[in-house]
């Protein structure tokens, strides 16, 4: 976990004002079908808006609470502490895998981002090819203000 992200269940102070970009960026996160993934730089190409590392910053901050598994590096290495989990939710979802290498640390799996990368493609009716502010739930963070690093 980084010294920026908070415990599961604690909330930033401001949770209920989310900043418009971290939730716009978790609205594009939730809109990522089970078994296929984003990369950072293709959420921040999505909302055409920002880039990699302002997307992994509100993923680290707030994205406790959205299939943060889904949002990954361009490499298709998993995310360092939370690499189990993400393997498990994966493989539940049917998300493509590459074998790892046995020269690799842990010879953990890899995504395999030509089959698993998603294009955005199937959007909602009527956001103009972005994200819409609240995805239709109630006032506040929707949950997701703990950050899952």
């Amino acid at each position: 976990m980084s010294e920026q992200s908070l415990p599961d269940g604690v909330r930033p102070e401001n949770a209920d004002a989310l900043p418009e970009y971290a939730e716009r960026v978790l609205d594009v996160t939730e809109l990522i079908p089970p078994g296929r993934v984003m990369t950072y730089g293709d959420v921040a190409e999505y909302l055409e808006e920002g880039g990699p590392r302002q997307v992994g910053r509100v993923m680290s901050l707030y994205g406790g609470g959205v299939p943060w598994w889904r949002v990954v590096r361009a490499d298709g290495v998993l995310l360092a502490g939370h690499e189990l989990e993400a393997i498990d939710r994966y493989r539940e979802e049917g998300t493509p895998l590459k074998d790892a290498s046995r020269a690799a640390e842990g010879h953990l799996p890899r995504l395999d981002l030509k089959r698993a990368r998603w294009d955005g493609g199937g959007r909602a009716q009527g956001d103009g090819g972005r994200a819409q502010g609240d995805g239709g739930r109630a006032q506040g963070d929707g949950g997701r203000a703990q950050g899952h690093t």
